[in-house]
């Protein structure tokens, strides 16, 4: 299993994705993650800024 990144930079990815200035599959490859992790991290970010159960 990978080691977790931290809060910060899961934090910066989905800030980036956010944007929608380029695929999730660009951004995923550019920071060196998988895509499934960073949609995972999107749908994580979802929940806390709609102050749901992290």
């Amino acid at each position: 299993m990978a080691k977790p990144c931290p809060k910060e930079f899961r934090d910066d990815v989905v800030a980036v994705a956010r944007k929608g200035q380029a695929p999730l599959a660009q951004i995923a490859k550019d920071f060196g993650i998988s895509e499934g992790s960073l949609a995972n991290w999107m749908k994580q970010a979802d929940v806390e800024d709609a102050g749901g159960p992290v």
